[in-house]
């Protein structure tokens, strides 16, 4: 249905999962966590669909966590599938936002790094934050020309998003540019430095992304899992799920001395004072 908060729909061997919330830049609330993992299962259990293409509808792939729309619904419960933990409503201070954020953050992007199945992120515009969390867990990113990156949450005084894959994402050095800064970067730079696979026109976005998860899809799928699992093993041997691990303790550490000093766990900074400090 167009009203939707994720969209699925199957071409041929690809499963094209879409976010739904273009109002709001596909900002990502705990409705469209669980409507993508849905759609994620969904396309798993599909012995038809090979390729997982994730996309955001309209002008932007996605704007990162909701913190501010109508729809924002942090303090609801939601079914815990990431991590087996106690519902974060019922709690207070650190112990309710770390139980949120190790579920529906931290532990869903993990879950969603696990799929067996290749997944290809299809990015436009904005790909801010929590929408970076979203690119990196799929295995490859198509990106249009016009698509911009960015992790600003320094500005609230947090050393980065609750996925943390930045440094190998980016390498260690870009990594810290873009912490310290906070500053966008584009698409061609993002390829430099092989965080994108492929940069093309915004008008061929779909057709290049669907043709590549198609030629994907062509190889045995077993295969496909196989090769995937063994980069992700390979990763974490080089220290990401612990690195991650790690920074998640700062994050909270960061989230409570804000609430300490400014009683706001955000710092007083709302998605419009994020924009305006971004320029």
């Amino acid at each position: 249905m167009s009203d939707d908060v994720v969209r699925y729909r199957r071409e041929g061997p690809v499963a094209l999962v879409t976010m739904n919330r273009p109002r709001y830049r596909n900002a990502q609330n705990s409705a469209m966590t669980y409507a993508l993992d849905d759609a994620f299962t969904r396309a798993v259990d599909d012995p038809e669909a090979a390729v997982i293409v994730l996309a955001g509808a309209g002008e932007h792939f996605s704007a990162g966590h909701d913190i501010g729309t109508p729809e924002r619904d942090a303090d609801t419960s939601f079914p815990r599938r990431a991590v087996t933990w106690w519902d974060h409503t019922t709690r207070d201070g650190a112990d309710r936002r770390l139980a949120r954020e190790m579920e529906v953050y931290l532990g869903m992007c993990r879950r969603w790094r696990e799929i067996p199945k290749p997944m290809v992120a299809m990015v436009q515009g904005a790909c801010v934050a929590g929408g970076l969390m979203l690119a990196w867990v799929c295995d490859l990113i198509v990106a249009a020309e016009d698509a911009f990156f960015a992790d600003p949450v320094l500005r609230m005084g947090i050393p980065g998003v609750e996925y943390f894959a930045h440094p190998w994402m980016l390498g260690p050095r870009f990594a810290r540019e873009v912490l310290f800064t906070g500053d966008r970067f584009g698409a061609r730079r993002a390829y430099e430095i092989g965080m994108v696979n492929r940069v093309v026109p915004r008008a061929a976005l779909e057709t290049e992304t669907l043709a590549l998860a198609a030629r994907i899809a062509a190889m045995p799928p077993f295969g496909l899992a196989l090769a995937k699992r063994a980069v992700n093993l390979c990763e974490d041997q080089m220290g990401m799920r612990a690195g991650m691990d790690a920074v998640f303790g700062l994050h909270h550490v960061a989230h409570s001395h804000n609430a300490e000093v400014t009683a706001d766990p955000l710092a007083g900074l709302d998605a419009a004072a994020m924009k305006k400090a971004a320029g």
